[in-house]
């Protein structure tokens, strides 16, 4: 595991780049913490450190958004909070992104916990304060 905290978002280049290093074989991240603890924002950087020139946001809605980094890598972006049943994510096709191959960055995985695959990555965010965040990659 690798801690890294942070006190500024302009710190979280390096966050991105750990999580990109630390990835090996595995495709799937999911990243847990409580609301407002900065997922979105730390996708957004994972994308971007990926050569992503789409606009990063919440898949809230829509529960998965897709987007381009370099060489025409796709990244998958996966909001699951307004998830209620594990049938929602099968009837979306979740297997055929968790399984392509394809870089699936998850948000709320707690609700589709089952459905991870063993060898997911973890990246726990604990917000220390306002501006302060520790990260932990497993």
């Amino acid at each position: 595991m690798k801690t890294i905290h942070i006190t500024s978002q302009d710190e979280l280049p390096q966050v991105a780049g750990a999580i990109i290093r630390s990835l090996g074989r595995r495709t799937v991240v999911a990243f847990r913490g409580e609301m407002g603890a900065g997922k979105t924002t730390l996708i957004r950087e994972i994308a971007a450190e990926l050569g992503a020139k789409d606009t990063v946001t919440s898949p809230t809605f829509a529960i998965v958004n897709q987007y381009k980094g370099e060489g025409n890598r796709r990244i998958h972006h996966f909001d699951f909070y307004r998830i209620n049943d594990l049938r929602e994510a099968f009837d979306f096709g979740y297997e055929e992104y968790f399984y392509s191959g394809d870089l699936c960055l998850v948000e709320w995985p707690e609700k589709i916990e089952p459905l991870l695959p063993d060898n997911v990555m973890t990246v726990r965010i604990t917000v220390d304060s306002d501006t302060a965040r520790t990260f932990e990659i497993n």
